[in-house]
C-alpha cells in the first residue's frame, strides 16, 4: 500500500466497492441470480446474440459486415466521401498524391460500373428486402459511377477544379440540369436507406420468431459501434433504433444500455457459439449492476426529480413541478442543494454518467473563474458548514 493511503479508509472503500467480496458485488450477484431466465439481448458491432435465459443456449444473427449487398452498397455511398477527402488532401494540405489516389479511385470507378447490372442486383446479390427494385438499384450505381468518373477526369485534367465549390455544385448539390440531373446527395440517402430497409427487415424477422417477453428483457449494446466515437448514446445509435423497433417500441428504455467497453464475441464460423456461450455470466452481471445501481437512485433521493430518458435537456430543477429530466440540471451557486442533490440521484440513475460527475463540471467552472486558486472557490458541503465532532 502506497505511503500516503490509510489503511483503514482503504479498507472501508473495499468494503463497499472494488472487489468481488464487497457489499456492492454481492448486490449485483443477488440480482444477476434473480434475473437469470430473462432474456438477454446483446449487440455487438455485428451480430446480435439472444440469451433465452434459464441455461438455454443461444442465438446469433448477423446484421452487418457478413450481409449480402452491405459492402457493394457502401461502396457506392462513399463516392461523395472519397471526393470530399480528394479534395481536402489538394486544398487542405497541399498533397500532391491527392492525383494518385484519383486515379487509382476513377480506375475501381470505371471498373465497378462494367461490373454493375440488373442481374447481378437480382441474380447474385440477391437480397430479398430489394426484389422489385434490382432495376433500379443499377441504373442508381451507373449513374453515380458516371458522375464521379466525369469529376475525376475534369480533377485530373485541371486540378484548380478540385474545390469544395465545384464539389457541392457539380456533384453533390447541383442537380436539375442536363449535366447533373440528379444530385449525389439523394444517392448517399438513398443508399443509407437500402442498408438499413434490408438490416432491419431481416432483423425485425429474426426477432419475432424469438417471441421475447420484452417488459423483462435485458439489452446490452456492447463494444465499438462503426467508428470510435459514434453510436454512444440512444439517439446517435442506429442498433438502438433496430432493438427498439424490433420490439415493437415496447422495451422500456431504461433496461438498454449502451456498454462500449463491454466485453464482444467475434462473428461466430462454422456455427461454434462457445465464445459466445462463454459470455453470458459476465454480461449478465454488467447488466445487473448496472440496474441495480440505477435503482439505488429511487431509494435514496425519492421526491428529487429523477432521471427520464428524453425528458427535459438541462431543466431548473428549482421549478417544483419539474419531475424528470434527461440531463444534469443547472446549478445556480453553492447553495443550490435540490440541483445538487438531484444530480446525485441523476448520476446514478442515467448510465451515461460517471458516479463521480456528479459536480466536476461545476467544480471546473469555479475554478476558472477564480483564476484557477482553490482558496477562491466555494466547496459546497464543507465550506459555511460545520459538522459536529465526537458525537
Amino acid at each position: 500500500m502506497p505511503s500516503h493511503e490509510s489503511p483503514e479508509l482503504v479498507d472501508l472503500f473495499t468494503t463497499y466497492t472494488a472487489g468481488p467480496g464487497s457489499i456492492g458485488s454481492h448486490l449485483t450477484g443477488t440480482a444477476t441470480a434473480h434475473g437469470a431466465d430473462d432474456p438477454l439481448i446483446v449487440a455487438t458491432g455485428a451480430d446480435f446474440a439472444l440469451y433465452p435465459g434459464g441455461g438455454r443456449a443461444p442465438m446469433v444473427e448477423g446484421f452487418r459486415l457478413s450481409i449480402r449487398g452491405f459492402k457493394e452498397l457502401a461502396a457506392v455511398s462513399h463516392l461523395g466521401p472519397a471526393l470530399a477527402t480528394l479534395v481536402r488532401l489538394r486544398t487542405g494540405y497541399g498533397d500532391g498524391d491527392w492525383r494518385t489516389q484519383a486515379e487509382r479511385l476513377l480506375r475501381q470507378v470505371e471498373r465497378s460500373r462494367k461490373a454493375n447490372s440488373t442481374e447481378l442486383w437480382r441474380d447474385t446479390i440477391a437480397v430479398d428486402a430489394y426484389r422489385g427494385r434490382e432495376r433500379a438499384i443499377a441504373g442508381m450505381v451507373d449513374y453515380s459511377c458516371a458522375m464521379t468518373a466525369r469529376y475525376l477526369r475534369a480533377a485530373l485534367a485541371d486540378e484548380d477544379y478540385l474545390t469544395p465549390e465545384t464539389l457541392r455544385g457539380d456533384y453533390l448539390d447541383g442537380g436539375g440540369t442536363a449535366e447533373l440531373p440528379v444530385p449525389l446527395n439523394r444517392m448517399m440517402i438513398a443508399t443509407f436507406f437500402l442498408i438499413g430497409l434490408d438490416t432491419f427487415h431481416r432483423i425485425l424477422g429474426w426477432f419475432r420468431t424469438q417471441r421475447i417477453d420484452w417488459d423483462h428483457a435485458m439489452v446490452v449494446v456492447a463494444g465499438q459501434q462503426g467508428r470510435p466515437t459514434g453510436g454512444v448514446t440512444w439517439n446517435t445509435s442506429s442498433v438502438v433504433a433496430m432493438i427498439l423497433g424490433a420490439s415493437e417500441y415496447r422495451l422500456p428504455l431504461d433496461r438498454l444500455y449502451l456498454a462500449p467497453h463491454a466485453p464482444t464475441f467475434a462473428t461466430p464460423l462454422d456455427g461454434d457459439l462457445g465464445e459466445v456461450a462463454a459470455l453470458e455470466e459476465p454480461l449478465r452481471r454488467l447488466w445487473s449492476g448496472i440496474r441495480e445501481t440505477v435503482e439505488l437512485g429511487t431509494v435514496m433521493f425519492d421526491g428529487y426529480p429523477r432521471f427520464l430518458p428524453g425528458e427535459i435537456a438541462h431543466p431548473d430543477v428549482s421549478d417544483h413541478t419539474v419531475t424528470g429530466i434527461s440531463e444534469m440540471p443547472v446549478i445556480h451557486g453553492p447553495d443550490d442543494w435540490r440541483a445538487m442533490t438531484t444530480r446525485l440521484r441523476v448520476v446514478l440513475e442515467d448510465p451515461r454518467q460517471l458516479l463521480s460527475g456528479c459536480v466536476t463540471d461545476y467544480a471546473v467552472q469555479q475554478l476558472v473563474a477564480a483564476d484557477n486558486d482553490p482558496a477562491g472557490v466555494v466547496v459546497p458541503g464543507l465550506d459555511r458548514v460545520d459538522y459536529p465532532t465526537g458525537l
